[in-house]
């Protein structure tokens, strides 16, 4: 048998039992939904047997950012601090607290309809979700899984983390490069927009990265870096451009519309000045970055950083050996969206810069 899942249709699942935890009404009516109360933090599910998650389908409402007020956490096997801690819909690909259209291989969201098919191996395993706003929500879900009596030896364990910062470039570099002058260099990536940084053993499968700007003007020529196993500079894997690693070229050929494919899109999209919002995601499904001890990914924001905005991104990957915990998400306050003051495409009034 290959590993192409038409092929194993046909496979006989000995020892392996289908489960499934969800949102039903208990009582047999149609109240198929969980409430979490403002401020609460609700266990919605918890398998106490080996198993494999292979299947996670939420949906929940819009308004107010909720997507950005609820935080999804899971814990595998005991373990003290989540190894999955993400806001909601950053988890399922929709970043600036919006619903989209995105139709990626392991997540894919119709528009509020989301589903992972990421597998997720566990000796027990305990989900939960927090409502960080000063409002009550809700969320209908299901968790489909596959459970068995001993998981087979070898398997790593699901992770997946989020960061926010509002980058801006350095007094002191203004003028370089854009202004015409001398071409501005980064020769240590310190500076660059951090997506992941993780230690133990395990591989990198894959990344959203989301901006908001008011800069006019292509914000894509930053590359990507990644530093394994305590490399110092140059990085074992060093890119030439932002879209370039997000499969794409030419500022995403001025794409007048979204772009969804099973691998790698740009999600959401902004105004045909580059200002706005803007999302791209690339997994790693065929070519997962592999580390031994650790590793450091981290994408310039513009050409050696010379580009300001509002980013978020949410980072996948498998691994042993996890001893810190995961980037806090902060309150529900530092995780809305920033919205640059009085910038009102096409008008352009007020522009402000950033709030530093």
């Amino acid at each position: 048998m290959t590993n192409d899942p038409m092929t194993n249709l046909a496979k006989l699942g000995n020892g392996i039992r289908s489960r499934r935890q969800s949102s039903y009404d208990p009582t047999g009516g149609n109240h198929d939904v969980l409430t979490i109360p403002a401020g609460g933090t609700v266990t919605i599910a918890e398998m106490t047997n080996p198993g494999i998650l292979k299947h996670i389908w939420m949906t929940t409402f819009e308004k107010n950012f909720n997507l950005r007020a609820l935080v999804l956490r899971m814990y595998w096997d005991g373990e003290e601090t989540p190894s999955v801690q993400c806001p909601l819909g950053d988890f399922f690909l929709l970043g600036h607290g919006a619903p989209a259209y995105v139709n990626s291989r392991p997540i894919q969201s119709m528009y509020l309809g989301m589903n992972c098919w990421f597998a997720m191996p566990f000796e027990s395993a305990v989900i939960t979700v927090t409502n960080d706003a000063d409002y009550d929500s809700i969320l209908y879900f299901y968790f489909d899984y596959h459970e068995v009596d001993q998981l087979e030896p070898g398997l790593a364990r699901f992770h997946a983390s989020w960061r926010r910062e509002l980058v801006a470039e350095k007094p002191e570099q203004l003028g370089l490069c854009r202004g015409g002058y001398e071409q501005r260099l980064n020769t240590t990536g310190k500076e660059n927009y951090l997506v992941l940084e993780a230690e133990g053993k395990g591989h990198y499968v894959g990344c959203a990265v989301h901006l908001d700007t008011n800069e006019p003007g292509w914000w894509g020529e930053g590359d990507d870096m990644f530093f394994i196993d305590g490399d110092v500079w140059p990085p074992t894997l060093h890119g030439t451009g932002m879209e370039d690693y997000f499969c794409g070229a030419w500022n995403y050929n001025q794409l007048k519309e979204t772009f969804n494919a099973p691998q790698f899109g740009y999600s959401y999209k902004g105004n045909s000045d580059y200002t706005g919002k803007h999302s791209q995601y690339r997994f790693h499904l065929d070519d997962p970055i592999y580390f031994e001890q650790s590793l450091r990914f981290s994408i310039e924001h513009g050409h050696a950083n010379d580009r300001q905005g509002d980013w978020s991104s949410t980072a996948y990957w498998y691994q042993i050996g996890r001893t810190r915990p995961l980037p806090d998400t902060g309150t529900f306050e530092e995780r809305i969206p920033y919205k640059f003051g009085g910038w009102e495409h096409p008008q352009g009034k007020d522009r402000k810069s950033l709030p530093y």
